[in-house]
């Protein structure tokens, strides 16, 4: 799906970025984006594909049982804001919901060439789990 986004294009792109993080497949993520694309998630800074690949490879060898669920927040020709929350444990069994927001934008050809999500964690009980 490549810009400019009207809401069905928009929703579709938010359910592809969902399911390629569900993979918890770096170099497949990874392909998602510009070769420059640059992030900042939470208070790191990340810079091209090749820091996005290792980011994401020991994000998901620490977030153990990671699942994500994105909704579409808004939308304009080639942006695209979403909320997300997403659960994961850590190697001791502890469960945690993260919840933030991801600003979009996209080149062209619909790669993502810059990701701003802000992020926060909540421990949660095995059984608060929802997603």
């Amino acid at each position: 799906m490549r810009p400019p986004f009207i809401e069905q294009t928009a929703r579709a792109k938010v359910q592809a970025a969902q399911d390629a993080w569900n993979t918890r497949n770096p170099e497949k993520v990874s392909l998602a984006y510009t070769e420059d694309s640059e992030w900042r998630n939470r208070d790191l800074f990340i810079n091209g594909r090749e820091e996005i690949r290792a980011f994401l490879a020991q994000k998901w060898a620490t977030e153990l049982d990671y699942k994500l669920k994105k909704e579409l927040w808004a939308f304009t020709e080639n942006r695209i804001a979403v909320r997300f929350e997403y659960e994961w444990r850590n190697e001791a069994g502890q469960w945690f919901r993260s919840y933030g927001n991801e600003m979009w934008e996209f080149d062209r050809e619909g790669l993502m060439r810059k990701r701003y999500a802000s992020i926060n964690d909540t421990r949660i009980g095995e059984q608060d789990r929802r997603i």
